[in-house]
């Protein structure tokens, strides 16, 4: 009698990471002390944007017509499929170029493997994933890095083009304007529940074209002179990075909960529990620049501080500007797009309202 065959059970990508996708990210008040001393040396005046606040690259002026934007970005898997995971990270590198106005030129890889645990044609699919995004994007990878490391490890330094008077900010908001939200909310939840094997097909499937999906209204938007501000949504949660808005315009914000955009079924999700540490750490971090009101529940404030990875774009815009600006995603696939809130006169806080 022949023996039974056994398949080998498929490799677990996330098994080998301590965190997955943005919810990777150093926790926001730890970052801000490692950055702390890192503020001392001489800023050519080329440097157009740096470090001061936080914003999602750094760019620097060529000439006139030119301005370089320089980004890089990468973590663990988030997914146990290859392919997708090398999506998901690549999307999120090139995102950061759309996000202040630019247009992605090329990239470079950052890979590092745990390379006596994984097979070569699981690496492969992950570099093909990328591949395949960075096609997507119109631009090449056009070198890298690899390492042998513990954990999987992959991303992207990415570099684009905008013209300098064409550069968003994320400091650049003004009183009265108004905020929207590019994607809904809600990637690390189902990335949690993934994790724990709660996540059904549809779920999985609507995070990973959540994830895989470039932002690519902001290089539109650069060219809008009612938009005052960009940024996107990633391992600090909505909270955090508007705080960053806020803090940079030293404007408060104020955000609507019931129109925020959430993907489908995480509310349910995450009032089971299915919930990522980092939005913990997140709300530790700045929670004390928060206001919420007392209807605001703890599922949704685990929401607001949900780490996202490849989230959506931040817009604050002037109001005349929201039709046009919502226009511009729907053209370009971005149907939950919403207002959320606006931006006013007083301390650089956010206020959350039911």
């Amino acid at each position: 009698m022949n023996s039974p065959q056994h398949s080998t059970p498929p490799i677990r990508l996330t098994s080998f990471s301590h965190g997955g996708g943005c919810g990777c990210k150093v926790a926001p008040g730890l970052l801000s002390e490692i950055l702390r001393g890192a503020r001392g040396w001489p800023v050519p005046k080329e440097l157009i944007v740096g470090i001061e606040t936080a914003d999602d690259a750094a760019v620097y002026r060529l000439n006139d017509e030119q301005a370089l934007i320089a980004t890089t970005d990468f973590f663990m898997p988030i997914v146990d499929d290859p392919y997708d995971f090398g999506r998901i990270a690549a999307t999120n590198a090139i995102s950061d170029v759309y996000a202040m106005g630019g247009t992605p030129i090329m990239a470079l890889a950052l890979v590092g493997m745990p390379i006596d645990k994984l097979p070569l044609e699981v690496i492969g699919k992950i570099l093909e994933g990328g591949e395949s995004v960075c096609a997507a994007a119109g631009i090449p990878i056009a070198g890298g890095h690899t390492i042998d490391s513990v954990e999987p490890i992959y991303g992207l330094v990415v570099m684009g083009l905008v013209h300098p008077d064409k550069v968003k900010t994320n400091a650049g908001a003004r009183p009265g304007d108004v905020l929207i939200l590019g994607k809904p909310l809600g990637v690390g939840v189902l990335s949690a529940a993934l994790k724990k094997g709660a996540l059904d097909a549809a779920g999985y499937d609507a995070m990973i074209a959540s994830t895989t999906k470039l932002n690519t209204p902001g290089r539109r938007l650069a060219h809008f002179a009612g938009v005052h501000a960009l940024t996107d949504i990633t391992g600090f949660g909505l909270l955090g990075h508007l705080l960053e808005v806020c803090r940079g315009a030293k404007l408060s914000g104020f955000l609507d909960m019931g129109k925020i955009p959430l993907l489908a079924d995480v509310e349910r999700l995450a009032t089971a529990g299915y919930i990522t540490g980092a939005s913990a750490r997140n709300w530790m971090a700045y929670g004390a620049d928060v206001a919420l009101e007392a209807t605001i529940t703890t599922t949704q404030r685990a929401l607001l501080t949900d780490p996202q990875t490849s989230g959506g774009l931040l817009v604050a815009c002037q109001p005349e500007s929201v039709d046009e600006v919502l226009e511009v995603f729907r053209a370009e696939g971005f149907e939950a797009a919403a207002v959320i809130g606006r931006l006013e006169d007083g301390p650089a806080q956010v206020n959350v309202g039911a």
